[in-house]
């Protein structure tokens, strides 16, 4: 009996089966979408035609992505590449050297007297530079005739314009002419940060404007690919780079160094300082020898390692030294506060409301130091932002961008921006905390009153930093101005509420807690 079932429910499937096959051969356009109903039921009847439901329902358009517009509005999209060099060329071509007048002066040295190209004339005069600074003046006539250098100099003395404009007037007098290969370049700049790297690479776009001159840096903390397109796309001329990058791309064959004919060695003692030498090492082994390239190696303090170093890879140099003291001495002005630990919030608000200061950097000497600074600062109303080892590198570079601009008061930072960061408009500089190394408090105060212009650095001494005072004041030669602030400046007003936190460091967002009832729904088994 069950057999017999199963064969009539097998007969039934089998003629069901043939009847759709006969009515798909009749009308093969129409999709079969009818159902079959059950015994004494009609049966369902089919869709509509296509046409008929076209017209019911109207077909849904796609909404057009919308434009991201300027805050501005109606900004002009930038020019491309070639166009930008056009229109450079032919601003140049209409310039003539007798409109940078720049009149004689005894002890100075003008750039009009170094006999230098118009290209980079344009360019000093654009910058509005008038006369070289003291080591421009002693080694650029020496580096301009091909001779190799070796100074002491720190930073915002104008040496890294001497170099670049040694590089640039090099390319313009000595063209190469027939096709170059990728990934070769004519000068390389060796520099200990990435911050640093960015910064002479900007000054050296500034100097190279009026000329063809292919400028790329190279560091750690970016895109690795974008940059390896940068070197392998286009012919290159000046490499900006950090050691261990630049051993990256040398080791997979993207940059080639044996044609090299220019080196500069920027921040010696700090390379030293650092770790980078064995792989500088490794970088020089790989440009040509000393006596086919021109090397240019300058350093803040002239130690027996560094001179040993200039002494191997440099040809009869010129020496030039520039003492620290006559930097920092006559550019900065120097006031240490003796306050505690407590009152130097209260005194650091007082600085820069009282006395209304637009672009300040502050130095801290750990990560955590500064994010309470600046969640401080940013509390009683005012814009400011970190910069510190843990902040990641394309955020680091926007915020020294808005400070650059303005767009930040007050930027927070530990010594990663001590060194090579050239920001013009830094009034004040102030030490929140006294560095532990005499070398690090000149590098701070560097950042103002740079290229002879003057600036103030305030540093706070607590009962902890006033230990390494001896040390600094041995170190620069003289003794610092050490004073008690008046009462009136360690008083600190209620802050407004509802100030935002510092951008610098997020809150940690709060885990959802989870209601009994919610609980009791998860624990129910499944139906």
């Amino acid at each position: 009996m069950v057999k017999s079932l199963f064969n009539n429910i097998r007969d039934k499937l089998k003629r069901l089966r043939k009847d759709d096959r006969t009515q798909e051969a009749k009308s093969p356009a129409e999709p079969l979408k009818e159902r079959r109903s059950a015994p004494g039921k009609p049966a369902v009847q089919s869709k509509k035609a296509p046409d008929a439901e076209a017209s019911e329902q109207p077909k849904r358009r796609r909404r057009r992505p919308k434009r991201r517009r300027s805050k501005k509005g109606g900004a002009a999209p930038a020019a491309p590449p070639a166009a930008k060099e056009e229109s450079l060329a032919a601003a140049h071509e209409n310039w003539d050297v007798s409109a940078y007048d720049v009149p004689v002066a005894d002890d100075k040295t003008r750039f009009h007297d170094l006999n230098l190209p118009s290209e980079i004339m344009h360019a000093v005069a654009d910058l509005g530079f008038q006369y070289c600074s003291p080591i421009q003046a002693e080694i650029l006539p020496a580096t301009l005739a091909g001779k190799d250098a070796s100074g002491q100099a720190q930073t915002g003395t104008g040496k890294t314009a001497a170099f670049l404009i040694t590089m640039i007037a090099t390319f313009i007098r000595k063209p190469i002419e027939g096709k170059r290969a990728t990934g070769t370049p004519r000068a390389l700049v060796l520099a200990p940060t990435r911050e640093l790297v960015i910064q002479i690479s900007e000054e050296a776009r500034l100097l190279a404007k009026y000329c063809p001159c292919n400028i790329v840096s190279v560091f750690g903390g970016m895109d690795y690919q974008k940059q390896r397109r940068e070197l392998t796309d286009k012919v290159v001329d000046v490499i900006v780079a950090t050691p261990g990058r630049l051993i990256d791309y040398s080791q997979y064959e993207d940059v080639h160094l044996n044609k090299l004919e220019i080196l500069v060695i920027d921040e010696a003692d700090r390379m030293l300082d650092m770790g980078f030498m064995p792989q500088v090492r490794r970088i020089v082994r790989k440009t040509p020898y000393k006596d086919k390239r021109q090397t240019l190696l300058f350093s803040a303090t002239m130690t027996g390692e560094v001179e040993r170093l200039s002494s191997e890879w440099t040809r009869e140099p010129l020496m030039v030294e520039v003492e620290p003291e006559q930097v920092e001495v006559a550019s900065v002005e120097q006031l240490v506060y003796l306050v505690t630990t407590r009152q130097k919030s209260a005194l650091l608000y007082n600085i820069i409301e009282r006395q209304n200061l637009k672009r300040v950097l502050i130095f801290c000497n750990r990560r955590d130091e500064t994010h309470r600074v600046a969640d401080f600062l940013n509390r009683y109303g005012i814009n400011c932002a970190v910069i510190s080892g843990e902040v990641p590198q394309k955020k680091r570079l926007a915020t020294l961008e808005r400070f650059r601009a303005g767009n930040v008061r007050v930027l927070v930072a530990t010594d990663v921006a001590g060194r090579g960061l050239h920001i013009e408009g830094i009034s004040h500089v102030i030490n929140f905390a006294m560095p532990h190394e005499a070398e690090n408090y000149v590098h701070r105060i560097g950042r103002t009153g740079r290229a002879g212009a003057t600036g103030t650095s305030v540093s706070f001494a607590c009962e902890d930093d006033s230990f390494y005072i001896p040390d600094i004041e041995a170190f620069i030669g003289h003794e610092l101005p050490c004073t008690q602030p008046e009462e009136d400046w360690l008083k600190l007003p209620d802050p407004p509420p509802g100030k935002p936190r510092s951008e610098g460091r997020k809150p940690k967002p709060r885990r959802r807690k989870r209601s009994n009832r919610s609980r009791s729904r998860s624990r129910r088994p499944p139906k």
